[in-house]
């Protein structure tokens, strides 16, 4: 199983970037996706999860970022707008086969991380 994000970098406080989660060694019919994220001396934080049957939002993110997935490209994406300084973190993406959580120890599978910063 591999997980790779992209698509993080530096934004004015407001702006949107798309994340990508590009996923290889299973499928996502029977997997469920998650997107956290962490900072420094920080415990990392679900902020959205999705499946076949339910999507996930950690409370801070709801209405303005968007999970979806495109199972042609085995990909899963992060939209993200009206970004603030409080979302810069390093972001990751997971796998779990069971339904969507937004808690970390449920994962078994992970990405390597891609830096989002929001300042001005």
């Amino acid at each position: 199983v591999q997980l790779v994000e992209s698509g993080g970098g530096l934004v004015q406080p407001g702006g949107s970037l798309r994340l990508s989660c590009v996923v290889s060694g299973l499928s996502l019919d029977y997997y469920a996706i998650g997107w956290f994220r962490q900072v420094p001396g920080k415990e990392r934080e679900g902020v959205s999860a999705i499946s076949n049957s339910e999507i996930l939002y950690e409370d801070s993110v709801k209405g303005r970022f968007t999970i979806s997935r495109d199972d042609s490209k085995n990909t899963v994406y992060l939209q993200m707008h009206s970004l603030k300084p409080e979302d810069t973190a390093i972001y990751y993406c997971a796998s779990h086969l069971r339904e969507p959580s937004l808690n970390h120890y449920d994962y078994d599978d992970w990405g390597q991380g891609t830096q989002v910063t929001v300042s001005s």
